[in-house]
């Protein structure tokens, strides 16, 4: 199982960032759990200055983007 985790306050973008990596992991099939991070202290203890971010098995992978579903995929896969 994958960890992922989506930081950010909870705004439009961050949830937009979470739908698309949802569907990305789903269509590839993924055995996964995503986490929202909405705590600043977190947020910057993990060196993200720009939401939303995307953390995968704790690293980070993008940050101040939402990426679409194609984009997120090859992400996840490593």
């Amino acid at each position: 199982m994958i960890k992922i985790q989506i930081l950010g306050s909870g705004c439009t973008k961050c949830q937009q960032l979470s739908d698309n990596t949802k569907a990305a992991a789903d269509e590839l099939g993924m055995d996964y759990e995503i986490k929202k991070v909405t705590d600043v202290a977190e947020i910057i203890k993990q060196g993200v200055m720009m939401t939303p971010a995307l953390m995968v098995d704790g690293q980070v992978k993008a940050t101040g983007k939402v990426l679409d579903v194609d984009a997120i995929k090859p992400l996840l896969m490593g």
